[in-house]
């Protein structure tokens, strides 16, 4: 299991846990089938641990810095011919009982864990290798730090936490300490995305944005 670190309590509020969530939310609990039905609304919506959690929308800033993240690893993706690249919304069925399905900001799955062309209908059955989050100012640091510990302990190898007002990436290996890599510095998948690197300020632009 992921444990709960020093990065995590760093930012720890009581609010953020999984049981402010259902004080908060009257849907709950629901099974996958369920959350399958809902109809779309105005918000972002995981199920954890049976349990609806809303955010609402990204903003300009969010959406163009997972864009740019998302273009890079797909074109070098596709052109190595390793996987799929998977854009915000797709959702992960990561626990089958308490149903729990997230939806990162870009994804990525290996060709030989999901082979299928096209993409199966419906949420993909697996954990991601690699997925990203960038962070909202609506964030609390410990719902990030929840999906940082939910997508490990599901079996992803690789989490990118993108902080835009820090201008830094959090990464999270499985089994490992986390490091924080700033503008300056080089963003290395590793073996996850194999030959695919990129400069944390590049995934930026300008400061304008937001």
């Amino acid at each position: 299991m992921y444990e709960l670190d020093e990065w995590t309590v760093r930012y720890a509020e009581p609010e953020g846990t999984i049981e402010a969530y259902r004080a908060a939310d009257r849907m709950g609990p629901m099974t996958i089938e369920e959350f399958e039905r809902l109809p779309d609304e105005e918000y972002r919506c995981d199920l954890v641990r049976g349990w609806l959690v809303r955010e609402p929308p990204a903003g300009a800033r969010h959406g163009a810095i997972a864009s740019e993240l998302a273009r890079a690893l797909a074109n070098h993706v596709k052109a190595a011919g390793l996987g799929w690249v998977f854009a915000a919304e797709t959702g992960f069925l990561l626990v089958e009982l308490p149903g729990t399905v997230r939806a990162p900001d870009v994804s990525f799955v290996a060709k030989d864990r999901l082979p299928a062309e096209p993409p199966p209908e419906g949420y993909v059955p697996i954990a991601h290798d690699l997925a990203v989050e960038v962070v909202s100012p609506s964030n609390r640091w410990t719902e990030v730090a929840a999906k940082v510990r939910d997508y490990l302990d599901a079996g992803t190898r690789l989490v990118w936490i993108v902080d835009p007002p820090a201008r830094t990436v959090t990464v999270h290996w499985a089994g490992a300490a986390w490091i924080v890599r700033g503008e300056d510095d080089a963003l290395d998948a590793e073996d996850v995305v194999p030959g695919f690197r990129i400069q944390v300020g590049s995934l930026f632009g300008e400061e304008e944005i937001s």
